[in-house]
């Protein structure tokens, strides 16, 4: 399959290029720098590219089978909330006018819903997460109206990381719109199984138009 990965230099964007690869995948990575993405493999092309920039992403994005966007503003960028949405709905503009119908995002799991509230608006939401949680659940507002594109939105777990080390176990178990716990009341996953998560949707199409999460 013929993906183009936005975003591929991040924590979540090195994983997914990562297991990509290791199933075979043709991948474009399109970064802002490219000599900061230093991984060389047959199936991997690294151009360089604007996320605001409209036209030329669409450019970009044409003949790929979807785009997978880890589209991230940058988590201490003081306009982070504005310069998330921007891009996210740059990146859903270009998509369509590229002419691919398949655009998976990578959110947050400040959206998803503990008795019938969000994370993000609970009083215990860190703060410092606020900005970019709130972009991610609002930009999936806007997703949902897009009735061109088979879009996916990916909410991570709650505690997703660099910190954990659990590596790629290869199994996780799958939810919606709430928080997947495990026996000990933790929703948490590792990078590299998030990664296993999201390219075994890019593989099955389980959650068109939908939005789904993941976690041990």
């Amino acid at each position: 399959m013929k993906i183009a990965l936005i975003g591929a230099t991040g924590f979540v964007g090195a994983n997914l290029l990562k297991e990509a690869l290791q199933r075979g995948h043709e991948v474009t990575a399109i970064v802002r720098d490219p000599s900061k993405l230093t991984v060389t493999d047959q199936h991997l092309n690294i151009v360089k590219g604007d996320v605001n920039n409209v036209d030329d992403l669409a450019g970009l994005l044409k003949g790929h089978d979807l785009v997978l966007s880890a589209y991230n503003a940058g988590w201490t960028n003081p306009n982070l909330y504005a310069d998330f949405l921007a891009g996210c709905k740059d990146i859903e503009a270009a998509t369509v006018k590229s002419g691919v119908k398949r655009l998976i995002v990578i959110g947050g799991a400040g959206s998803l819903y503990i008795n019938g509230a969000q994370l993000v608006d609970g009083p215990h939401f860190p703060e410092a997460f606020k900005p970019g949680a709130t972009a991610a659940r609002d930009y999936l507002n806007i997703l949902k109206n897009n009735q061109e594109l088979d879009w996916t939105f990916f909410s991570p777990a709650i505690e997703m990381h660099q910190g954990i080390t659990t590596g790629r176990t290869g199994k996780y178990r799958l939810g919606t719109d709430e928080p997947v716990f495990d026996a000990h009341g933790k929703s948490i996953l590792s990078g590299e199984d998030l990664a296993v998560a999201v390219i075994d949707e890019v593989e099955n199409k389980q959650f068109l138009k939908k939005r789904f999460t993941a976690a041990y």
